[in-house]
C-alpha cells in the first residue's frame, strides 16, 4: 500500500489499540474544533509576516460546555503538554501518556482534545508576540519570557512557514477524522467496508496527530528559551518538513477513505428516497399532488406556459403527461408534441403537460444552461424552473423503472397520480388528441380497430394523396441517399408507368438520422424534377412514427410472426438501415409491394420481361409476381434501432429472406 512510512506494525497497533477504553461521554468535538480553528486561523495568516501584524478583533460566537468533563481533560493536556516539553522529554513517551489520559473519549475526541491544547499553548505564545509592540503588558511579559524572539523574528520566517504548514495538515486530517467517527450508522456500519477500512487506521492516525502536536509545542517551547545556537540548527526543520510529509499523506488517504463512506451514505440515502418514491407512486392517491411534490422535491414552483412562477397544485386534479428528455430533444419532436398540445383546447381534453429535464448535474456548465434556456423557451407548456429541480431518486426512478436512457419518453399520470402509461410519445405520434387519455388499455384498444395501411404512415404527411387516390394513380414512396441510384430508379419507373399508360406519383422520404445528406439530395430532385419531396420535418416524422409503431407494439407483447403491422414496420426500418435505396408502391384500394433498392431497379430495367404480364394482371400485382421471382443468392440486411424508447425486439426476422438476424450493438455518437 502508499503512505506505509506512517502505518504501524500489529505490535504497535495493539499498544496503541489498549489504551482506547472509550466509556460512552459525548464530547461536542464540532464546536471544539470550531473554536481551535478560529485560534489557529488567527495565527497562521500572520505567521508568516512580521511580528508587528495585528491578531484579528472579531468574537467568537461558539459557546463550549464542560460536558462530561471535556475542557478539565483539555487543561490536563495543556499541562502534560507544557509540563513534559519544557524538560526536552521523549515525544513518544508524551503521546502515549496523553493516549492514557484520554482513553474513555472516542478517537474524534482525542484528537481534537490534543489540538485544542495545542491551540492554547500556541495561541498565549503568539499572543505575547503580537502584541509585545503596542501593549505595556505584554511587552514586559515578553521581556521575562521571550527575550530574543523581537531580535531574530526575520530568521524565524522560514521555521513559522514550516510550522505552519504542520499546523494546517493537521487540522486538516483532525477534520477527517472526526468526521468518520461521527457519521450516521442509519447509512454505514462501522463493521463492513468502506467505514471498517478506514477505521482500521484510524489509531495510526490519531497517534500521529498527537505526536505532531507534542513536536510542535516542544519547538515551541524552545523558542521561548532559546538561545543563537537553536536559530541556526537546522534539525528542528527538518524534523518539521518531515512530520508535515507524514501528516499529509495521512490525510490523502483518510480523506479518500471518507469520500467513499459519503459515497456509500450517498447510495443508500438515494436508494432510501427511491424506494419511497416507489411506493408513494404505486400507492393509489386521492389526486396527483403528492406525487408531484415527490418528483419535484424541496422546488415547489414550476414555470406556466407564459412563463410565470406558479405553485405545483395548479396540475392538481389534472391529467398531466410528464415530458421526459435530455437537453438534445429535437426541435421536431418539440413541434410534433406542440400541435398535438394545442389541439387539445379545440378537443376540450383538460391535460397539461410538463418538461422533466434529466441531465447530469457534475458536469453543469454555462453552455448547458444556455442550452436549458432555449429548450424552455421553446416549449408552449410546463417546464421547470431550474435543471436541478428534479430529486435525484426520481431520475433513479425515470431510468430504472421507467426506462428513460436518451430519447424522449412521456409519462401519462391521471388526476388521481396513477401511471397510466410509461410512454404515450408513441401513441401521441401516431393518434394524436384521439388516443387521449394515453393509457396502454386505449393503445391496445387503437390497435386492435387500426388494420395495416400506408395511409396509416403518411396521411398526415402527403396532403395530396388523397386527391392521387381518386385518380386511381399508383403512388410510390421511396427513400435512400445514394443519387446515381435515386436517378436510375425514378427514370425507369417512370417509363414502365409510360408504357402501361398508367398514373403514377413519386415521393422522396430521405433516410433516417441523415439530414445533411438528405437536404442536399432533396434539392437535386427537386432541381432534376425527379419526383415529389418531403421538407425536413415530414421526413424526421416519417422514420420516428415507424419506429413509434414498433415499439408501441412491441411493448404490447406483439412478435413479427403473429402480427402483420409490425412485419411490414420492420421490413421498412431494415430496407432504410441498409445501405441501398427501397421503394413502397400503393394503391388507394388496398394493393401495396415493396423492395429494396437493388431488386426494385433491377425488375424496372428489366421491364421487358414482365410487361406483357403487367397489362393482362395491372403494375402492383405484376411486379409483385416478378420481385418474387428475382433470386437474390446473397444479401446483408441491417436494422438499426435506437437504445431506448420501448423494449427491443429479442427477435427479428430478415425483411428479406425471413430467417432471424443476428443480434449485435452499434454505439454511434454521430446521427449523421
Amino acid at each position: 500500500m502508499r503512505n506505509e512510512h506512517w502505518m504501524f506494525g500489529d505490535g504497535m497497533n495493539e499498544r496503541i489499540r489498549s489504551t482506547h477504553v472509550p466509556d460512552g461521554r459525548v464530547v461536542d468535538v464540532t464546536s471544539v474544533l470550531q473554536v481551535t480553528r478560529n485560534v489557529l486561523r488567527h495565527i497562521i495568516p500572520n505567521i508568516n509576516l512580521s511580528m508587528n501584524g495585528h491578531i484579528d478583533a472579531s468574537d467568537d460566537q461558539t459557546n463550549l460546555s464542560d460536558a462530561d468533563g471535556a475542557l478539565d481533560a483539555l487543561h490536563e493536556i495543556c499541562c502534560e503538554l507544557s509540563c513534559k516539553c519544557s524538560r526536552g522529554g521523549d515525544a513518544h513517551a508524551t503521546t502515549m501518556a496523553i493516549f492514557n489520559k484520554l482513553s474513555s473519549y472516542s478517537w474524534g475526541a482525542k484528537v481534537v482534545l490534543t489540538l485544542a491544547a495545542f491551540a492554547v499553548n500556541f495561541g498565549e505564545f503568539w499572543l505575547i508576540a503580537q502584541l509585545c509592540t503596542s501593549n505595556s503588558l505584554a511587552k514586559s511579559v515578553a521581556l521575562l519570557k521571550q527575550p530574543d524572539i523581537l531580535e531574530h523574528s526575520q530568521t524565524l520566517k522560514t521555521h513559522f512557514d514550516a510550522l505552519s504548514k504542520l499546523i494546517n495538515a493537521m487540522v486538516d486530517v483532525t477534520k477527517c477524522i472526526v468526521e468518520l467517527t461521527e457519521l450516521p450508522s442509519k447509512y454505514i456500519s462501522i463493521d463492513e467496508p468502506p467505514l471498517s477500512t478506514a477505521m482500521a487506521h484510524i489509531h495510526a492516525a490519531t497517534y500521529w496527530i498527537i505526536s505532531s502536536v507534542v513536536v510542535c509545542v516542544g519547538q515551541i517551547t524552545g523558542l521561548i528559551g532559546m538561545r543563537h545556537e537553536f536559530i541556526t540548527s537546522t534539525s528542528d526543520a527538518w524534523e518539521l518538513s518531515s512530520l508535515t510529509h507524514k501528516v499529509s499523506s495521512i490525510h490523502e488517504h483518510v480523506q479518500s477513505r471518507l469520500c467513499l463512506c459519503y459515497q456509500r451514505i450517498d447510495e443508500k440515502k438515494l436508494m432510501e428516497a427511491f424506494e419511497h418514491f416507489k411506493r408513494t407512486i404505486e400507492t393509489p392517491q386521492v389526486d396527483n399532488l403528492m406525487i408531484l411534490q415527490n418528483i419535484f422535491g424541496r422546488e415547489e414552483n414550476v414555470l406556466n406556459p407564459e412563463r410565470a412562477q406558479v405553485y405545483i397544485n395548479v396540475l392538481r386534479k389534472k391529467h398531466v403527461l410528464l415530458l421526459i428528455s435530455d437537453l438534445d430533444i429535437s426541435q421536431e419532436e418539440i413541434r410534433v408534441l406542440e400541435v398535438v398540445y394545442k389541439e387539445r383546447v379545440s378537443s376540450r381534453l383538460n391535460y397539461e403537460i410538463i418538461w422533466l429535464p434529466i441531465v447530469d448535474r457534475t458536469t453543469w456548465n454555462d453552455g448547458y444552461k444556455e442550452k436549458f434556456s432555449t429548450m424552455q423557451s421553446n416549449m408552449s407548456w410546463y417546464t421547470v424552473r431550474n435543471h436541478v429541480a428534479i430529486e435525484p431518486a426520481v431520475i433513479k426512478y425515470i431510468r430504472e423503472e421507467w426506462g428513460f436512457v436518451k430519447k424522449p419518453i412521456v409519462v401519462t399520470l391521471n388526476p388521481q397520480g396513477k401511471v397510466l402509461c410509461t410512454n404515450a410519445l408513441n401513441m401521441m405520434r401516431i393518434w394524436g388528441n384521439a388516443a387521449f387519455p394515453f393509457s396502454s388499455e386505449i393503445e391496445e384498444k387503437f390497435w386492435k380497430a387500426k388494420p395495416w395501411t400506408l395511409d396509416l404512415l403518411v396521411a398526415r404527411l402527403e396532403p395530396n394523396l388523397p386527391t392521387w387516390v381518386s385518380q386511381q394513380k399508383v403512388v410510390c414512396f421511396y427513400g435512400g441517399v445514394k443519387m446515381e441510384w435515386i436517378e436510375s430508379f425514378t427514370t425507369a419507373t417512370k417509363g414502365v408507368a409510360k408504357a402501361l399508360d398508367s398514373g403514377i406519383e413519386m415521393v422522396y422520404v430521405g433516410k433516417k438520422n441523415a439530414r445533411e445528406r438528405v437536404q442536399k439530395i432533396t434539392g437535386l430532385i427537386k432541381e432534376k424534377q425527379l419526383s415529389h419531396a418531403w421538407e425536413d420535418d415530414n421526413v424526421w416524422f416519417f422514420w420516428n412514427l415507424l419506429e413509434s409503431m414498433l415499439y408501441s407494439k412491441t411493448q404490447h407483447g406483439k412478435t413479427i410472426e403473429n402480427d402483420v403491422i409490425k412485419q411490414e414496420v420492420m421490413t421498412m426500418l431494415g430496407y432504410d438501415s441498409s445501405k441501398s435505396g427501397w421503394a413502397v408502391f400503393y394503391t388507394g384500394s388496398g394493393e401495396m409491394v415493396k423492395a429494396n433498392g437493388e431488386k426494385v431497379l433491377s425488375t424496372m430495367e428489366s421491364f421487358d420481361e414482365w410487361e406483357e404480364l403487367a397489362k393482362q394482371m395491372g403494375f402492383i400485382p405484376a411486379l409483385r409476381k416478378k420481385l418474387e421471382e428475382v433470386i437474390k443468392h446473397h444479401h446483408c440486411t441491417r436494422l438499426i434501432l435506437p437504445g431506448n424508447g420501448g423494449r427491443i425486439p429479442e427477435r427479428v426476422q430478415c425483411a428479406e429472406c425471413g430467417r432471424p438476424m443476428e443480434l449485435n450493438f452499434l454505439y454511434r455518437c454521430c446521427a449523421e
